[in-house]
């Protein structure tokens, strides 16, 4: 029997406020924070009425192994995981608690070599032909920021007028409130710089100054953005068979950056710094040679096979 929200509030109520206080000194978005509540809020339904203090790593892979059954993959799993080891180490930081099992507990193994979903260039090309809406100027950018400068849909949602120099030069607030400072195509960097000065979309009120703002002159929001760019990507994939079957997104529109960014030699450590990773293990699945180069690859000894194993 699982306990209700009124049930964990009365016993986990502490616990949860810190969490959700060290969260936002963090840095993490609201997106983010409501996964973690989410995945801890399930774990805490299973402990109840338990302790956390009498918590063991058995408790950690009991709650993986039930949302398994559920019919989560290793993915879901091993960020649920992550969850909790963010909940434990926020409760050992705020000196709440002094155990944190899930730091013990292992992340499942997921398939390595898997090849990010992108689009081809000439894809990328065709998107934009798709974009619809009264203010087409300000959506082009925002999905040419994602296609040729692989920023996240958050990273968009943060950027202020102010963080675009004249000389094209882009700060960009990342994951874990680190910033990196991208050097734009000087074509894209004149959009923005245009679309900001003609854009009838203005702030209407307050000091701040974002780069993309709302019909209602808010700053827009991360959800209209993804809803902005996923209906863009879904008139592109019905407009092209071989897109069909591949599950697109705003996200997909970063792997094509970083796609194209290996193919033209950039190496591993640029590119880690591009796309602003933390580690380079996340980098390093943009590695992997996708189909296009496996049969160059393999076109390029056909001419030094047996002349009679040809005529076979």
């Amino acid at each position: 029997m699982y306990a209700t929200n009124h049930e964990l509030q009365d016993t986990y109520g502490t616990e949860l406020e810190l969490f959700g206080i060290w969260m936002k000194n963090q840095g993490m978005t609201s997106s983010t924070e409501r996964a973690y509540k989410a995945d801890v809020g399930q774990f805490l339904s299973m402990m109840h009425p338990a302790p956390l203090e009498q918590s063991t790593k058995l408790d950690i892979m009991r709650y993986l192994s039930r949302t398994r059954e559920a019919g989560a993959g290793d993915e879901a799993r091993n960020r649920k995981l992550s969850s909790l080891r963010a909940f434990y180490k926020a409760l050992n930081e705020m000196e709440q608690l002094n155990v944190n099992p899930a730091a013990l507990t292992a992340k499942s193994r997921q398939q390595k070599n898997r090849i990010p979903v992108y689009l081809e260039e000439e894809q990328l090309q065709l998107l934009f032909e798709h974009i619809e809406g009264r203010h087409r100027e300000r959506n082009l950018s925002i999905l040419l920021l994602m296609s040729y400068a692989g920023l996240r849909v958050g990273e968009i949602h943060r950027l202020n007028r102010h963080d675009l120099t004249s000389e094209g030069m882009l700060s960009v607030l990342g994951k874990g409130r680190k910033w990196r400072y991208l050097p734009l195509p000087s074509s894209l960097a004149r959009l923005l710089l245009q679309m900001m000065e003609t854009s009838e979309l203005k702030m209407k009120q307050g000091k701040e100054q974002p780069m993309f703002v709302s019909q209602l002159g808010r700053r827009l929001s991360i959800r209209m953005i993804q809803n902005m760019a996923d209906s863009t990507l879904s008139r592109l994939q019905a407009s092209l068979p071989e897109l069909s079957m591949k599950k697109l997104s705003s996200h997909k529109l970063r792997h094509s950056f970083a796609t194209m960014q290996i193919r033209s030699g950039t190496d591993i450590r640029t590119l880690q710094e591009l796309l602003g990773h933390a580690s380079i293990e996340t980098t390093q699945i943009y590695t992997h040679i996708d189909n296009k180069q496996l049969r160059e690859a393999m076109d390029s000894v056909a001419g030094k096979i047996p002349t009679w194993v040809k005529r076979g």
